[in-house]
């Protein structure tokens, strides 16, 4: 899709369709009083029978007359512009250019960047714009029939209207960003959207190496013998079950000097999730390919990072399993010794991604890192706490944290802080070992967190729950049923900030 910025009058422009944004009650703006008169008043009388009331998300679409110059005004609702803000102005972006793509209208003018948001820059709001229209053109359609693709038109050309006193130079830049994070979104959402039989953690590994190649990064792989040699227990323990075998996937970027501390990132690589012995239930198994959307939302950071040459040294490390039930998988009662040497009494097989990453957060000390984030799909308990609203983030250092809920808020991708006090350390206590993987029903996103705690003590680090987030059941503007790609945006908008 082409996306092109230029100056100009709103009602000047020659186009399939115009798409212009509207406050609740706002309708005396000079621009919508003169389309009103253009139009014979139509606009008038649909807000006075309340046919258009600008709610947030609403939509009107007018057909030109013959004092219009487009063909079609499709007018959005922003709902009280005392509420809206980036976030809103990204949904509103996405709304629209789905609305449109479902009418086969491929190319369009987009009149939003004219909307004004308080204690917000210009390069934001375009940036937010140019994600909303991006994002709400992923589609995963690999396996469907071409007529059935169709349907929806793919976007050719977007064009964004500045107001006349802003730089033409300056939305430029902000579209480049835009598109390098949302193509970093997109890597993430075919991710996560490939199926099973696909994605081994072989194929995720390849996956990452020709990612590397792409964008000029180093990467290494970690095979099976070498795990052994080093001494991963706890994830060859998770990945026995399965006949795939598991990889440790090592990127990395240099954006500053050498000499620079990088910022690790840990992402889950669970490529599949039965539960292991102990199975989860069948309904929704299927959404089970998703448990290595922290896995994918590491490698669309670093990706994203590196097309951005954001001045920031990076590693990336995702340890890739397959956590399946046969013969030769971990039994519940297991104890495994991970790389850290701390040994782990496994009592629920289905609490495996703690595993994994247990041996991860220990590998990424060799790297001498200034602060460690970790993104997991890890538990079911963070969706009671959060809904499919947030993710939950915890750690041993409220400046990271803070950050981190910071970088949720500019990017969309929003952040919750949950407790991680001593007490729930006491929970994960095993009679037998150094720790257990599940410390039981309650507070179970936290004790999780308690046991990553275990094996992150010697830098300052922080673990986002995404479990809620990385998937969309129903399918929304901007984010279509599927892989969300949830983490990218937030680690970006950390990394640019920090």
């Amino acid at each position: 899709m082409k996306i092109t910025v230029k100056n100009g009058n709103v009602l000047e422009q020659k186009t399939a369709c115009l798409v212009l944004g509207v406050f609740q009650g706002k309708y005396k703006d000079a621009a919508l009083l003169e389309l009103d008169q253009q139009l014979d008043g139509v606009l008038s009388r649909a807000t006075k029978s309340k046919e258009f009331a600008a709610s947030k998300g609403s939509f009107l679409l007018l057909h030109g007359g013959k004092q219009t110059v487009a063909e079609r005004i499709l007018l959005v609702g922003l709902g009280k512009e005392s509420d809206f803000s980036l976030r809103s102005l990204r949904q509103v972006s996405s709304s629209a250019t789905k609305y449109l793509a479902e009418k086969q209208l491929a190319s369009f003018v987009l009149g939003l960047p004219q909307t004004l948001i308080k204690k917000t820059s210009f390069a934001a709001r375009i940036q937010a714009i140019t994600e909303g229209v991006l994002l709400a053109d992923y589609r995963y359609d690999r396996y469907l029939p071409q007529e059935k693709a169709k349907q929806v038109a793919v976007l050719d050309h977007v064009t964004l209207l500045l107001p006349e006193t802003e730089s033409v130079a300056v939305a430029q830049t902000a579209v480049a960003s835009a598109q390098a994070i949302a193509s970093g979104v997109c890597f993430a959402r075919d991710l996560v959207n490939a199926p099973g039989n696909l994605k081994s953690p072989e194929y995720l590994a390849m996956q990452a190496v020709a990612m590397a190649e792409q964008v000029g990064i180093k990467a290494k792989l970690l095979t099976r013998c070498e795990l052994e040699r080093q001494g991963f227990g706890a994830m060859l323990g998770v990945a026995q079950g399965s006949v795939r075998d598991p990889y440790l996937i090592v990127l990395e970027y240099q954006g500053d000097e050498a000499d620079v501390k990088p910022i690790a990132l840990v992402g889950k690589g669970v490529t599949f999730d039965s539960g292991g012995i102990s199975l989860k239930p069948s309904e929704k198994m299927d959404e089970m390919k998703m448990d290595m959307g922290g896995a994918a939302a590491v490698l669309g950071t670093i990706m994203t990072a590196a097309k951005m040459q954001l001045p920031v040294n990076l590693v990336a490390v995702v340890p890739a399993v397959e956590n399946m039930p046969s013969g030769t998988a971990i039994r519940p009662g297991d104890i495994l010794t991970s790389l850290s040497g701390k040994t782990i009494e496994v009592l629920n097989t289905d609490a495996e991604g703690r595993l994994i990453l247990a041996d991860a957060l220990t590998y990424v000390e060799r790297f001498a890192p200034r602060a460690v984030i970790d993104v997991a799909t890890l538990t079911g308990a963070v969706i009671v706490g959060l809904g499919n609203f947030a993710a939950g983030v915890m750690g041993n250092h409220e400046g990271l944290i803070q950050g981190l809920l910071k970088a949720g808020e500019q990017s969309g991708e929003r952040l919750w802080q949950l407790p991680l006090w001593e007490e729930y350390a006491d929970l994960i206590k095993s009679d037998f070992a150094d720790v257990k993987n599940t410390g039981g029903r309650a507070a179970g996103s936290i004790t999780a967190a308690a046991f990553l705690q275990k094996f992150a003590n010697d830098y300052c680090w922080a673990h986002l729950d995404i479990a809620g987030m990385a998937w969309e059941g129903n399918g929304k503007a901007g984010q279509p049923k599927g892989g969300t790609g949830f983490g990218v945006r937030v680690l970006v908008e950390y990394l640019r900030e920090h």
